[in-house]
């Protein structure tokens, strides 16, 4: 048995998915922890691509439960309507289940979110416009609707007759936005409420029921480290803690139950959205990493940044996260590059920083000090095997488990299921397998 959490080590958008999908093979159950429909996670099975903003990415295998937890916050308009894409691809979603605390986003949060971005101007933060924030922002007021509350028929009309009227006021002062009719938005939501309603659960007396039955559990974050509300590049952040502590909080166990956490990287750096890039490319290496490696949104098919891979914010998500291991996707991307540079540390006004910096203005005037290493020439597409690959990217994996300091258990070479190396099964293999006796990496 092993209960494991896997997280985004960079900004998002590191190929969360297609770990998750790979991983939930040896789960029984995979369990969403923070988030909502701004979060977009890929999978390629065969000849099928599945975009999933909510459900967890266990989804695609038949016998394995799934759980949105408290911690996430659904929109039941996007979550219907993935839970009807997928039976349309003959995807069963009985075993979904949907915390009965999580929070609900509501049209009024939508439109809050896009006026209140568009009104930043200069100062945008990059919202995807979808309401998380302001769903976030009434969960911590304490006038959110929860799924709980949906459940209850007499209960949600009171309560948005009140909370609908209460926010019409800002949508017509503030922004200067037609209000909402409170009846059309109850009627919508009880409608929602119906189709939800087999799904919903106790998730958290769930997932502990699931503990002492000593089941696998795959805990699964969205976003990234350096989005996390409290630990990334505030105010360039989402809204909740993407971070593995997030795992607990936001399904409710305890951290004796986290038996290891997974980080997920490119072998590069993207990023969506504004905020401070150190090694943000722009020019012609910039545009190949995007078009190589199909860099934007899942969710709002914006263009990604790319930029070199960044050791510091990496060293930084394996201290805030405290990762066992490493998955490294899109290696294949870098098969065509002459040379490749890793940044090991940055320059900040003349002086020298190995660690990442708190402050999003400190970190702005951050300036890479790269150290660059030979290219390989030749595709790594059909590599399955560590052996398999060339010399030099081999070499490039070694040097980032080195600067990282942990281990390398998945090497992703492709969106599909089989262009990947699987060095050490990160669930079922002992506990930093990958690390000898002294504690150096051993392979990658």
């Amino acid at each position: 048995m092993a209960n494991v959490i896997v997280i985004g080590a960079q900004w998002g958008d590191e190929g969360k998915g297609k770990i998750t999908d790979l991983l939930s093979k040896s789960a029984d159950v995979v369990v969403r922890y923070q988030g909502g429909v701004n979060a977009g996670h890929t999978v390629v099975v065969k000849d099928k691509t599945f975009k999933l903003h909510l459900i967890p990415s266990g989804i695609l295998y038949p016998d394995t439960e799934c759980i949105i937890g408290c911690g996430t916050v659904i929109d039941p308009q996007v979550l219907i309507e993935e839970i009807d894409q997928l039976e349309k691809l003959g995807i069963s979603t009985k075993n979904l289940m949907i915390s009965e605390t999580a929070h609900v986003t509501m049209p009024y949060h939508r439109l809050i979110d896009q006026a209140s971005e568009e009104r930043r101007g200069n100062h945008k933060i990059g919202t995807t416009k979808r309401g998380i924030g302001p769903t976030y922002a009434d969960k911590s007021e304490r006038t959110g609707i929860r799924v709980i509350d949906l459940m209850e028929p007499e209960a949600l009309k009171k309560q948005l007759r009140w909370t609908v009227n209460y926010k019409n006021v800002i949508l017509e002062k503030l922004y200067d936005l037609p209000p909402l009719d409170p009846e059309e938005v109850i009627d919508q939501y009880l409608a929602y409420a119906e189709r939800l309603r087999p799904h919903v659960v106790d998730s958290s007396l769930r997932i502990y029921d699931a503990i002492q039955e000593k089941r696998n559990i795959l805990f699964e974050g969205a976003q990234g480290t350096l989005l996390d509300l409290d630990h990334g590049t505030y105010p360039y952040v989402t809204s909740s803690n993407p971070v593995a502590g997030g795992a607990c909080v936001g399904t409710g166990i305890g951290p004796t139950a986290v038996d290891r956490v997974i980080g997920v990287a490119k072998a590069y750096t993207t990023r969506v959205g504004e905020g401070p890039f150190p090694t943000e490319l722009h020019g012609e290496v910039g545009q190949l990493l995007c078009d190589r490696g199909a860099e934007f949104g899942t969710t709002t098919g914006r263009r990604r940044r790319c930029g070199w891979f960044d050791a510091v914010i990496g060293r930084y998500a394996v201290r805030i996260n405290g990762l066992d291991c490493l998955a490294i996707t899109k290696l294949d991307v870098l098969d065509e590059l002459d040379e490749i540079q890793v940044c090991v540390a940055y320059e900040i006004d003349g002086t020298r920083c190995d660690d990442f910096p708190s402050g999003s203005r400190k970190f702005a005037r951050c300036q890479p000090i790269y150290k660059t290493l030979p290219g390989w020439k030749q595709s790594t597409a059909d590599c399955r095997t560590l052996e398999d690959l060339p010399k030099q990217a081999l070499d490039y994996l070694k040097f980032l488990a080195e600067l990282m300091e942990v281990p390398i258990a998945i090497v992703s070479l492709g969106a599909s299921r089989d262009q990947t190396i699987i060095v050490e099964d990160p669930i079922h293999g002992p506990k930093r397998a990958l690390l000898d006796a002294n504690g150096t990496p051993v392979g990658v």
